[in-house]
């Protein structure tokens, strides 16, 4: 009997365009789609992607549908459409206001009119109950019934659809939180219930309460969201189960993650981090940067022995300076997260003049609609706009002439810029090109030098439908010799939800000297999380065995206010040379006469859905007709006038599906395919190996 013809799916979706790529289980061939995201309803991208897809086979079956999305970030930021609901906190009586008090940080130390973001949680939505726990969760003050059934009551008469239940020490006794959600279950069978002590069990109350109160208010929003696009796929005849992509870079099944929906916030983001990881592990480079450039935003990760980096709390909905989150901007959130650092940086980002006259670039973008100038809509220039007027873009089409450009409108929005300036329209789009890339380089640096890593001795992976296009201007100001153009920049990402695992995470309060951990408590509580983390990865669909652990600990020396993370050990000893090591990476120093204190154990569980197959040939790609098109269109032969250094000068054209493995190209150069276009400037060169294209700096 004939194997059954299956796809596996991801579908990423962007502020610009939604991204998609299959994989053929019959050939191993790659098919791509890019259709305009529809930010008011992103389940109808996702469905656009697919239905265009489909409709090039005949009756292949979904076997795996993965899925980023920014729902959960554009509710926090007020998008319409995505307010969030009435949630109801209950809390510790006495702390009724500590959401509201939080940490003091002003998010303009010198602004007298700063405001901090709006709070998710009313103040006369805010319950309290008498009880008490001390640190240990030794029961100090009982929660007593009375007090159960007034607060059910009270819930009730507000009709919130959501309840964030933080009483103050649940992370080391949850039993009141758990008594009030059972009753509360009963009572209001219909209302969402959040509880601190299962969404971050973690002390420091404020940001244990925040971080539930957002997973409550956001609770519904997703809920929302996921039942309309599955009830849309399941019309449509797609049975699949639909997965996830978590900000932490691992996929959970759609059913999962209502139990934690903040984990989501960083959903989009994070799969290009995965994708690079699993490159540099095909490729064998152990040290990597991902640059990661949309139509929106650049974002920068490090790689390390094919691990993306991770770090556990994060502002949601914050503002930041130059890729650095600024405090007391967003809501504070405790999830893992794929540490990345981001800024207004796209191929939309909106350039103008300042109050004295000079040329800035961003924060605000044209986003998709309307779009760069170029794309017809717009008359505000932007980055895309420059390039196209520098020669470096396609003057007619993108997507293999599926999407026409006006160049001549990208050259009128850039006029009157050039004329304040008193200079030409080349200079002025060389000028916005120019503060983009600055821009970018600062991102690159905090998640390199910042964090003590030295960049030069990393490989920059670029992607994202612009990232090829300023690669070599990046690595050139951080002194990177080596880039990696992957077979589908404009897709990556999406690729990385085909290659991110599913993963389940666990932590749990230890407050101990290192020198006085209980091991065997220790290996008890892990072996414990082990059995339930195995039990939820099966459920979600992962072969038993891929099924992989990580432990950890999170340290710190006694009296400091922040922790490092470190990996577990049997030896007392060994965990805190760990950590000396560690502070001494990060800050340049450490301290082996002090105390090391263990704050939390945690637990990394990760399996794959199905078994890993054979590497896919990913040169072979499933070609839409309008890819044919570049491919008559941009041959060795063809030409461009590219604006360098203050004239045009003739720069060759190739068509990336034609270019020969083992091929090498001297810069300048251009490589245009569906997705993105590769600029390689003067001075660098290129080797095209299999699939990808490796740049490299001065001679081969």
């Amino acid at each position: 009997m004939a194997a059954r013809r299956t796809l596996r799916v991801g579908i990423d979706v962007g502020g610009t365009f939604t991204d998609l790529v299959a994989t053929e289980s019959w050939s191993g061939r790659v098919a791509t789609r890019k259709v305009p995201s529809t930010p008011r309803e992103p389940q109808r991208a996702v469905i656009n992607a697919l239905t265009s897809l489909l409709a090039e086979y005949e009756s292949p079956a979904v076997e795996f549908l993965a899925h980023s999305t920014t729902i959960a970030t554009n509710a926090l930021l007020g998008q319409v459409g995505l307010e969030p609901p009435r949630v109801v906190l209950i809390t510790t009586e006495g702390f009724r206001d500590l959401i509201e008090i939080g940490r003091q940080n002003r998010s303009a130390v010198y602004d007298l009119f700063v405001e901090r973001p709006p709070q998710l949680v009313a103040r006369g939505d805010r319950l309290t109950v008498r009880e008490r726990l001390d640190h240990r969760g030794n029961v100090i003050v009982p929660l007593d019934d009375a007090g159960v059934t007034g607060v059910c009551e009270k819930v009730r008469a507000r009709d919130a659809a959501s309840v964030a239940i933080c009483l103050l020490h649940s992370y080391a006794n949850d039993v009141h939180e758990r008594r009030l959600a059972e009753a509360l279950a009963r009572a209001l069978p219909r209302v969402r219930i959040a509880l601190s002590s299962h969404v971050d069990p973690q002390y420091r109350e404020y940001e244990r309460c925040s971080t539930t109160v957002v997973n409550a208010a956001l609770a519904p929003i997703v809920e929302g969201y996921l039942e309309r696009l599955i009830a849309q796929l399941r019309a449509d005849g797609i049975e699949a189960p639909l997965y996830v992509m978590r900000s932490d870079g691992g996929m959970s099944r759609a059913t999962h993650i209502l139990t934690r929906p903040a984990a989501l916030l960083e959903s989009g983001p994070a799969s290009g981090a995965i994708a690079s990881a699993a490159l540099g592990v095909r490729v064998g480079a152990r040290r990597l940067l991902s640059f990661d450039m949309g139509g929106t935003t650049a974002k920068a990760g490090t790689i390390l022995d094919g691990v993306a980096q991770v770090a556990y709390e994060f502002e949601a909905a914050g503002a930041a300076h130059s890729g650095r989150a600024i405090k007391g901007s967003g809501y504070p959130v405790r999830f893992p997260f794929v540490d990345l650092a981001e800024v207004s940086a796209g191929g939309g980002t909106i350039a103008w003049l300042d109050d004295a006259g000079a040329l800035r670039v961003g924060p605000h973008s044209a986003g998709a609609d309307p779009g760069p100038a170029c794309y017809g809509e717009s008359d505000r220039a932007t980055v895309t706009d420059a390039n196209v007027v520098l020669g470096r873009l396609n003057q007619t089409h993108l997507l293999g002439g599926g999407f026409p450009i006006d160049a001549a409108r990208a050259r009128a929005a850039i006029l009157p810029l050039a004329n304040a300036l008193d200079g030409p329209v080349e200079a002025a789009a060389a000028g916005i090109v120019a503060l983009i890339d600055d821009a970018m380089a600062k991102a690159l640096r905090i998640v390199t030098i910042e964090r003590g890593i030295d960049p030069r001795d990393f490989t920059l992976v670029a992607f994202g439908g612009g990232g090829p296009l300023h690669a070599c201007a990046l690595a050139d100001e951080l002194e990177i010799h080596r880039i990696i153009v992957p077979a589908h920049p404009g897709l990556f990402s999406a690729f990385g939800l085909l290659d991110a695992e599913l993963r389940v995470n666990e932590l749990w309060p230890v407050l101990a000297a290192a020198d006085a951990l209980d091991m065997d408590s220790m290996e008890h509580n892990f072996a414990d999380g082990e059995q339930r983390a195995r039990a939820e990865l099966l459920q979600q669909g992962a072969h038993a065995g891929t099924i992989a652990f990580r432990r950890e600990y999170d340290a710190r020396y006694r009296g400091q206010s922040f922790e490092l993370t470190v990996a577990h050990d049997s030896d007392r000893e060994r965990i805190a040379r760990e950590f000396h090591a560690a502070h001494r990476a990060r800050y340049g120093y450490d301290a082996p006469g002090e105390v090391v204190e263990i704050v939390n154990a945690r637990l990394t569980a990760t399996g794959s859905v199905m078994l890993r197959q054979a590497q896919h040939d990913t040169g072979r790609t499933h070609l839409a007709e309008s890819d044919s098109v570049v491919l008559r269109q941009a041959q060795d032969d063809n030409e461009r006038k590219v604006w360098i250094d203050g004239a045009f000068v003739a720069v060759p054209v190739f068509a990336r599906q034609a270019l020969a493995p083992r091929r090498k190209i001297e810069g300048p150069a251009i490589v245009e395919q569906y997705d993105t276009t590769t600029y390689l400037a003067p001075s660098w060169e290129m080797t095209v190996e299999e699939d990808l294209l490796l740049l490299h700096k001065g001679n081969l």
